[in-house]
């Protein structure tokens, strides 16, 4: 459990490790490489197109067989480009809190169809736009929090709470953990053990 801060014991920081490493040993060095080759054409484009979400969609294993799909596709990518640079901006803006960009660059994200509701595809393009300051969001992320007991509301602007939610752990992080990012926590949360709790919708 957590203590009136959020900051968990270290039980909780050597089970995050461990997950972490296995992480390592399991998906290898590889796994990454799309969200990195997003990631740096989006450093020097400044925003990211349909094609990269294209890619993203494979990185987070989501189905591209939906409405949602079909309208983003019908959508000029001028226009994506748009909004991603506006999320870009937004979440590199290091005189904003991690939350704050968070908040703004999610906001950024909403016209686009695929984007309104859910943060799975959306914090996957946010953290490529700034892979030191965000973090890829899922369902096993939240339990994994859950599971330390830091609760996470679903209700709207989950992901600017999530960011805050693991800023905050990362500020209180022991060694070898003081040296992550917000993305190593993701991932560590993520391949945390499930628990028995139930767990909300990407």
């Amino acid at each position: 459990m957590t203590d009136q801060t959020g900051m968990i014991g270290s039980d909780g920081w050597q089970r995050l490790i461990a997950a972490r490493a296995a992480y390592t040993r399991t998906a290898g060095t590889h796994y990454d490489e799309v969200l990195d080759q997003v990631a740096e054409r989006a450093q020097h484009e400044g925003g990211i197109g349909k094609a990269d979400i294209g890619a993203l969609l494979l990185f987070k294993r989501l189905r591209a067989d939906t409405p949602w799909a079909r309208a983003l596709m019908a959508t000029a990518d001028v226009d994506v480009r748009r909004a991603t640079a506006a999320a870009t901006t937004a979440v590199r803006d290091t005189t904003l809190s991690l939350s704050d960009a968070a908040r703004a660059g999610r906001a950024a994200l909403v016209p686009l169809p695929g984007f309104t509701r859910g943060d799975a595809l959306a914090s996957a393009v946010l953290t490529a736009a700034a892979p030191d300051r965000m973090a890829v969001y899922d369902r096993r992320a939240h339990a994994g929090l859950r599971s330390l007991g830091i609760p996470l509301s679903n209700a709207s602007g989950r992901y600017s709470r999530y960011i805050a939610a693991l800023d905050h752990l990362l500020a209180h992080a022991p060694s070898p953990a003081h040296t992550w990012t917000p993305r190593d926590l993701d991932i560590a949360l993520y391949c945390l053990p499930p628990n028995s709790a139930g767990t909300d919708s990407a």
